[in-house]
């Protein structure tokens, strides 16, 4: 795998609370966001795949209604 360096601007305290929790799990701040980059984007493409098959799976409905509406909400709500 080819890295890239980057440079960040952080809050100190957002920076001071990472370098913490890196710490604590025994990873550097780096390895620690990339593991949150990595969690981020796999949800991201998951997503994005999921709202493809959805959106298919609309266009794919037939109503029956050939996009017409054939009624109007006083038809439906009775009062």
């Amino acid at each position: 795998m080819e890295y890239q360096n980057v440079t960040l601007s952080l809050p100190k305290d957002v920076l001071r609370r990472a370098k913490l929790i890196a710490v604590e799990r025994g990873v550097s701040l780096s390895a620690l966001l990339v593991q949150l980059l990595e969690d981020f984007t796999r949800q991201e493409d998951a997503y994005r795949k999921a709202q493809e098959r959805h959106l298919a799976l609309l266009n794919e409905l037939n109503l029956g209604t050939g996009g017409e509406i054939s009624w109007k909400r006083e038809d439906v709500h009775e009062r």
